[in-house]
């Protein structure tokens, strides 16, 4: 078998000699050019771990100054990072499975070592706990996604409905406290006559369980306000139960615009039919009169008639104008100003 090149930075503490000097045999035979150092107490190892790091540390638990768990605890909290396998003389299953539940990557007896056995552990202890650690940083930018969005979210189990976590931005929106949320359902944020639609949506869900979804719903807020939200669910596993993550974005005001865009729209409408076609009548007499009122007449009467008729017409056409003033005050657009964001 070739030996592995790479030069792993290995920690090997161990107070006695014979079992140290096996355990380099062991390394060199595998590995080409290990780094190695070695420390015979906890406090020694302690005082190199300060200032240096390593790729694995081999652990005997039996030293001068600190053995057993205390030594696993004492070691593991300096280099939480670092895989730690343990090698000892005693047979004690209950207390390796111990020393794993503390944080222990492996845990060897010497009796049963040797180089492949020894080498197998270290690269499959540096391999398993370098997925750990993306795994936690994994956990860790979805947790700050979560909490740090400023759109409400939360985690809803797809069996209970129960909520089982939400961000700030939801307990800030919806104005229960988080306790409040985690004893809660998604039943508890919809109207009663809206329940119906909930089950709707889910059942969608269910029919095509591993796809995304979006729609409309009504939510209801902790002071009863109803608000118009729209969400954007995706399938989750959280802490091994089926769950959907949910985006919700109130469109409450959004809504109230479109509904005033379109009232103003119509009110548009009718000024523009009324200026196409109730106005032109009076406008028209009036220009029709007009010339016959330049002409010269005998009777005074036939002229005060045509007077009048041009009067009437005026009076006609300026009601008209008084209402198509009326219909498009300032004050009836002032919804519209200042929201042209939402275009």
């Amino acid at each position: 078998m070739t030996s592995d090149k790479h030069a792993y930075k290995i920690f090997v503490i161990e107070d006695n000699p014979g079992d140290f000097a096996l355990v380099e045999d062991f390394l060199f035979e595998q590995i080409v050019t290990p780094k190695i150092s070695h420390a015979t107490t906890c406090n020694q190892a302690l005082e190199i771990l300060t200032d240096n790091k390593f790729d694995v540390i081999l652990l005997d638990l039996s030293l001068p100054d600190r053995t057993g768990e205390l030594l696993i605890e004492g070691i593991i909290e300096l280099c939480k990072n670092t895989p730690v396998i343990v090698l000892t003389g005693y047979v004690d299953f209950s207390f390796g499975v111990k020393s794993i539940s503390l944080g222990v990557s492996d845990y060897i007896l010497k009796d049963e070592l040797t180089a492949m056995s020894l080498y197998k552990s270290i690269i499959y202890s540096i391999e398993r706990k370098k997925n750990i650690l993306d795994l936690k940083q994994s956990e860790k930018r979805y947790s700050d996604l979560f909490n740090l969005s400023p759109l409400p979210m939360y985690v809803v189990d797809l069996e209970t409905l129960k909520f089982l976590d939400v961000n700030n931005a939801t307990v800030i929106h919806y104005g229960f406290s988080k306790p409040e949320f985690l004893n809660m359902t998604l039943k508890d944020i919809r109207p009663v006559e809206e329940i119906q639609y909930l089950y709707r949506g889910l059942e969608e869900d269910k029919r095509n369980p591993n796809e995304n979804s979006s729609r409309l719903m009504i939510h209801k807020k902790k002071n009863g306000n109803i608000i118009n939200v729209e969400v954007q669910i995706a399938p989750v596993q959280y802490k091994g139960k089926n769950a959907s993550i949910v985006i919700a974005t109130d469109i409450t005001e959004r809504l109230k615009y479109i509904e005033t865009i379109e009232d103003q729209n119509e009110k548009l409408k009718e000024i523009s039919w009324i200026q196409s076609h109730v106005v032109r009548g009076p406008l028209s007499r009036i220009m029709g009169l007009v010339p016959l009122a330049s002409d010269n007449y005998d009777s005074l009467e036939e002229k005060e008639k045509i007077l009048e008729y041009i009067s009437s017409s005026a009076n006609e056409l300026d009601e008209i104008i008084k209402s198509i003033t009326d219909k498009s005050k300032v004050e009836d657009f002032q919804p519209l100003m200042g929201k042209t964001t939402w275009l």
